[in-house]
């Protein structure tokens, strides 16, 4: 793990995030239950996978369990991987006892301390925000412990101007 935060550190000179403070705080999150298709390959993959996620979902009859935002969980960081190997989760928060069928899996997270920041703007600049993460959680006697997972909280995307995309972002962490 001391490695990806390197190298998300490096991203967060590299990839700007737009002019806004970020503010991170380290916290307490309850565990929560998913259902996700996990996928391997590029996150440009990412509307295929939720349009994959929805559709099994719905001939699932699973929509009416969805309790949270659609989320993505992270397992290994772009600045080290190569695009066809990045290995995450799409997926959204449903209650507990929600029964999956292949395409689909159920999740847990049970990540409890994270450090969290509320990221405003494109998807694609995200990385400049995870790199502040990454410096935050160092330079307070942490270091991640876990996948990222973001939380992505405008309900319909497609309407929301790229600049004010709104996702928070938790990476989990201990004590050094």
């Amino acid at each position: 793990m001391s490695r990806f935060l390197s190298v998300l550190i490096v991203l967060a000179l590299v990839v700007p995030v737009a002019a806004q403070d970020l503010a991170v705080t380290i916290k307490q999150v309850e565990p929560f239950p998913y259902c996700a298709i996990s996928h391997k390959g590029p996150y440009t993959d990412m509307g295929t996978v939720i349009g994959d996620l929805v559709g099994a979902m719905e001939a699932q009859g699973l929509l009416v369990r969805i309790r949270g935002p659609l989320v993505g969980v992270y397992y290994n960081s772009p600045a080290d991987t190569a695009p066809e190997d990045l290995s995450w989760d799409a997926g959204f928060v449903v209650v507990a006892q929600t029964t999956t069928r292949p395409p689909l899996m159920l999740k847990n997270w049970d990540y409890r301390t994270v450090a969290a920041a509320l990221y405003v703007g494109p998807y694609g600049q995200i990385g400049g925000a995870i790199g502040k993460i990454m410096a935050f959680i160092a330079a307070q006697g942490y270091q991640a412990d876990g996948p990222l997972l973001e939380r992505y909280l405008d309900e319909r995307p497609e309407t929301v101007k790229p600049e004010e995309l709104r996702t928070e972002i938790w990476v989990p962490c201990k004590k050094k």
